[in-house]
């Protein structure tokens, strides 16, 4: 396998820039997936990676090779996309054969080999004699990473693979590509625009808008620490709560003042002063209490009334007012509260952020 160094990528459509100054690392083993909504540049930024699309400015380089004016056939890809794209016309063993046959010089025993040895690990084997069209979407998919698996190659690229699986299909291959990465210790970069594949899959995550870099790390450091008001509501489902308020020093730390509530954040560092700022918490970090109930150590409570739920199974979403804020709380199916009903409801100060409204920065 290998690094992959991306180093000020810009791309250019014309006047139209679309991917602005990108710097990414990509380490030995690692599987990183580009996550965004449509149009902000991930699947430019693949594209560019595979040398199907020119890099406009910067350098890209795969093991410390410099292979931004590179073709695609000698930078040590292989790709998977979409669309699947097989050929109709051939069996699922030629799908996967006829790139070798025509790009690698490869005897037939050694391609035989590595077809069979990457349909066993994809279970297809008793698939390989069959076309597509007689193939399922999931077949399909597994015939289209075997196809990218028997080139052996330093880095796989993967652009939104599962999007045309149903969910039940989808769920089933994120396991097995994560099986996959963990067994043959692969190095992989993954475009999605499924935030629940960003988290599930990658051992990094790059949120990407408007054709930048908004954060880079760990899935976990992400969803807990989100470096923007973007990060913060696109990461996460629902978003986090985001919550206009007025920040100041206590002498212990900072405080905030929500207009229907106060909170003390005494692990912030002070600000020298005051300023407006957005309070944000995940819907996970709130609690509801009946009357009289304690709250957790490190919780405020201020009353509030429900004004909606929604069911999800085990858990449920709840919409509560306090005075003249909204807060999206997740909690446990059985603990739901009649719609109108006056609850108490408990902030983590410890979990709290705060974000600068007019950048959307974090506030360390």
């Amino acid at each position: 396998m290998a690094n992959v160094s991306l180093q000020s990528i810009h791309k250019s459509y014309g006047a139209q820039a679309v991917v602005y100054g990108l710097d990414l690392e990509v380490s030995d083993r690692d599987f990183i997936v580009l996550v965004g909504p449509s149009g902000c540049g991930k699947s430019t930024t693949l594209r560019m990676i595979a040398g199907l699309e020119e890099i406009s400015a910067g350098r890209l380089l795969i093991d410390g090779r410099d292979v931004t004016h590179t073709p695609p056939q000698r930078r040590d890809i292989a790709m998977v996309f979409q669309s699947y794209a097989l050929y109709p016309h051939m069996t699922a063993y030629m799908n996967m054969a006829f790139g070798l046959m025509k790009t690698t010089r490869l005897d037939k025993r050694e391609i035989e080999a590595r077809v069979h040895e990457a349909a066993a690990i994809l279970h297809i084997e008793d698939l390989l004699q069959r076309k597509p069209n007689e193939l399922s979407g999931g077949q399909r998919q597994r015939v289209a990473i075997g196809r990218a698996l028997v080139r052996k190659p330093a880095v796989f690229l993967f652009d939104e693979p599962l999007s045309n699986l149903d969910a039940k299909l989808r769920n089933h291959m994120r396991a097995e590509l994560k099986r996959l990465h963990a067994e043959l210790g692969l190095t992989v970069i993954y475009v999605t625009h499924d935030q629940v594949e960003a988290m599930t899959l990658g051992t990094r995550i790059a949120v990407m808008n408007n054709g930048r870099l908004q954060q880079y790390g760990p899935p976990m450091e992400v969803y807990r620490k989100p470096a923007n008001t973007f990060v913060a509501s696109f990461i996460g489902a629902p978003e986090m709560n985001l919550i206009p308020c007025r920040a100041y020093d206590n002498g212990r730390g900072l405080a905030v003042d929500a207009g229907s509530f106060t909170l003390r954040l005494e692990a912030h560092p002070a600000l020298g002063g005051e300023a407006e700022m957005l309070l944000g918490v995940r819907p996970e970090e709130v609690f509801i209490a009946a009357a009289g109930e304690a709250a957790p150590q490190g919780h405020l409570l201020a009353p509030g009334t429900v004004e909606r739920i929604e069911l999800l199974g085990a858990d449920a979403l709840a919409d509560i007012r306090i005075g003249e804020r909204r807060l999206v709380v997740r909690i446990a199916a059985d603990r739901i509260v009649p719609i109108g009903h006056q609850v108490q409801v408990g902030v983590d100060a410890s979990r709290a952020r705060l974000f600068d409204p007019r950048t959307g920065e974090a506030h360390a």
